[in-house]
């Protein structure tokens, strides 16, 4: 950091299992993608090249190793994988994850209706191979999953070998975790915490009113994702408490409180104070 600043919250340091900020890149250029790495990458811990935005993005292997030599990791978008799956090219996107070097891969099921024992059978096989982030939701906005479902999936989903589960939000925020206003839904989320652990959930919360809620929730280090890529300093902020969302929030507001008292009179009773 620039200077210091006395009680900020403890950030956990990279490479961290929790604290996660995933940044998506929804089709960067390479010198777009060298701007963002020059501030971005301390504070990136893996990006997510948006649903198949890779099949299109010119120079795409370039970019990759711009990527890499910035120490930030990188992975296909879980609608890519979907596309591979539905047209039943399983094998196809596992020698695409190779070819390209890939150490993650999503496996989703929001676009596509995926049993959910093959979906388990998807993530043991990859995770042999890389490893997985796979991602609990629908990403159609009028398919509600009870709070269960999720607990049910996510539980499974790591026991079958994905390393993190993603919460569904979309790039917009406004479905799975979310209302179609941008409203976490506050009970799922909670109910989601008393049977996952908190650092194995990467929460999707592109939107900043998201992301200061969950760092109210669960603090410093919740697991973020989908944030844009001119975002992610500004993120840290608000991990920090360095912004006006959370300004307050990890500050001991006694000793503050006290700090600010008014100054007591120092003149005797009956006596006039000193003229300014």
């Amino acid at each position: 950091m620039n200077y210091h600043l006395n009680d900020l919250p403890e950030r956990t340091s990279k490479p961290r299992e929790q604290g996660y900020t995933m940044v998506m890149d929804k089709g960067l250029s390479i010198r777009e993608t060298e701007d963002f790495l020059e501030v971005g990458a301390p504070y990136a811990d893996i990006v997510k090249l948006g649903w198949a935005t890779s099949y299109v993005t010119p120079n795409l292997k370039r970019k990759l190793e711009v990527y890499k030599a910035a120490g930030v990791p990188v992975y296909f978008g879980g609608t890519l994988f979907e596309a591979f799956i539905i047209r039943n090219q399983f094998d196809d996107y596992r020698r695409l994850l190779s070819e390209f070097g890939m150490e993650y891969a999503e496996v989703s099921d929001g676009s596509l209706d995926l049993n959910h024992d093959q979906k388990l059978e998807y993530i043991r096989t990859l995770s042999k191979e890389v490893k997985v982030l796979s991602e609990v939701g629908s990403k159609d906005a009028e398919k509600i999953i009870p709070p269960y479902k999720w607990i049910s999936q996510m539980q499974t989903e790591l026991e079958a070998g994905a390393i993190k589960v993603i919460g569904e939000a979309r790039e917009a925020g406004n479905v799975g975790l979310f209302r179609s206003t941008g409203e976490v839904r506050s009970g799922l989320v909670e109910e989601i915490l008393t049977k996952v652990p908190v650092e194995k959930i990467l929460w999707e919360a592109p939107q900043k009113a998201q992301q200061v809620w969950f760092i109210k929730l669960l603090g410093a280090n919740v697991n973020l994702g989908n944030i844009a890529p001119n975002e992610v300093v500004s993120l840290e902020t608000i991990r920090l408490g360095l912004r006006g969302d959370t300004f307050t929030h990890f500050l001991d507001m006694d000793n503050v409180d006290e700090m600010f008292k008014p100054a007591k009179p120092t003149g005797k009773p009956g006596t006039s104070m000193p003229r300014g």
